[in-house]
C-alpha cells in the first residue's frame, strides 16, 4: 500500500490552521475572565475573545500567504 505524500501534507496544513486560529483565542479568552473576576467586571471577556479572533485571523493569513509564496518558487 503506497502513502500519498501530499494528503498527509494537507491534513497538516488544516491542523496547523486550527491551532494558529484556536490558541490565540483560547488565550485571549482565559486572559479575560481571569481578569474579569480579579477586577469585577463581565465584559473584558468579550474584548479579549475578539483581541484573540483577530489575532489568530492574522496568524492564519501569515501562514497561508507563507504557504502560497513558498508554493510559487517551485
Amino acid at each position: 500500500m503506497k502513502f500519498n505524500r501530499s494528503v498527509y501534507q494537507a491534513l497538516m496544513m488544516i491542523g496547523q490552521f486550527g491551532i494558529n486560529m484556536l490558541v490565540p483565542v483560547f488565550i485571549c479568552s482565559f486572559l479575560g475572565m481571569f481578569l474579569d473576576e480579579k477586577l469585577g467586571t463581565d465584559f473584558l471577556i468579550v474584548i479579549f475573545f475578539f483581541v484573540g479572533a483577530l489575532a489568530g485571523g492574522w496568524n492564519v493569513f501569515r501562514f497561508a500567504r507563507r504557504i502560497y509564496m513558498k508554493g510559487s518558487e517551485q
